[in-house]
């Protein structure tokens, strides 16, 4: 039951996705994702397109099985969905922009193109562009969050407006109970970010997986704080002392704020070292050498349901026994 047609279209056991958390998604996370039986994606926010690539390349000798690449259409960068044509990934995940000018050449290629929707227009749009499947993101996701509709309300409208296009449901969602849910609400599969954020394959600090494991809904904030780089685009995050002090100062706009024009740190992508500014778009990643406490900690509220850190395959299989249960124990009322 648990294995949808999605699944079987897709050529994936579970119906999972890891959410393509930027570089946080490496090769090595979306890789025991997908060797786990459910769908990795890799990251590709913010990479370079030669970049990208060897991520790509580095990815295919890790694992057999079908994964995805997600691309910020808002902030993508020269080369990198030819790059990803390129190299016949199999799914092409696209957020934030219209999906139209690729799906062509992608079907041409034999990749599937995934579209993240926030509203029931954007997935009507989006049917009618003739996407393989829609990711139906609600408010409470961590990182950027296009749309301002819980998921319970969200999936069940945007499921009834595209039928037959397979819906994927996206945030707050950390275990098999949410699995469950999701698939009762006429989804075919969940994405969940957070949950792999606090994986040890993620590439992020060590402290920024334990603060995910320590917080609750209560400790996140949906904001545009976080904006250079890609600005009036929404997002959630941890509260950290950059938010603190943001609002102690009675939340200024981008160029008035604490800190401003300041560098908290530093990240290397290959042999190039980048300053990162306060109030930095993207998360920080494992290569981070800096503060914490004024980077940008994307989480979501499904943090309430993150208690620790274990592999990305244990997490794939714990989510799915549970979910397994879930359904056992409705079947029998």
């Amino acid at each position: 039951m648990l294995r949808t047609e999605l699944c079987r279209q897709l050529g994936i056991d579970y119906p999972i996705f890891s959410a393509g958390m930027g570089p946080a998604a490496g090769p090595e996370l979306a890789a025991a994702v997908s060797n786990a039986g459910a769908c990795g994606v890799l990251g590709g926010a913010g990479l370079s397109a030669p970049y990208l690539r060897r991520q790509i390349q580095r990815l295919r000798t890790l694992t057999a099985r079908p994964f995805g690449v997600n691309l910020i259409l808002a902030v993508s960068e020269k080369g990198q969905i030819e790059t990803c044509l390129d190299e016949s990934v199999p799914f092409l995940i696209l957020f934030w922009g219209d999906a139209r000018p690729y799906i062509a050449e992608a079907r041409h290629r034999a990749t599937r193109v995934l579209l993240q929707i926030g509203s029931v227009d954007e997935a009507v749009a989006a049917a009618e562009a003739g996407v393989d499947a829609i990711i139906a993101q609600g408010v409470e996701s961590g990182g950027h969050v296009k749309g301002t509709t819980a998921l319970s309300a969200l999936v069940p409208a945007v499921v009834e407006a595209v039928r037959p296009v397979p819906v994927i449901a996206a945030g707050g969602i950390a275990n098999g109970r949410g699995v469950a849910a999701a698939l009762s609400f006429g989804a075919q599969a969940v994405s969940m970010g957070t949950r792999f954020l606090a994986s040890e394959e993620a590439f992020v600090p060590v402290g920024y997986k334990e603060r995910i494991a320590n917080s609750t809904a209560k400790d996140t904030i949906y904001t545009q704080l976080f904006d250079i780089g890609w600005p009036a685009a929404p997002h959630r995050v941890l509260r950290n002392k950059a938010v603190a002090e943001w609002e102690a100062a009675g939340c200024p706009p981008s160029g008035q704020r604490p800190g401003e024009n300041t560098v908290i740190g530093t990240l290397q992508r290959g042999s190039k070292v980048i300053e990162l500014p306060r109030y930095w778009a993207l998360c920080a990643t494992a290569d981070f050498s800096g503060d914490l406490e004024y980077a940008a900690l994307h989480a979501g509220q499904s943090c309430s349901l993150v208690n620790d850190v274990k592999p990305a395959a244990q997490i794939v299989q714990d989510t799915m026994d549970e979910a397994y249960r879930v359904v056992a124990q409705l079947s029998e009322t």
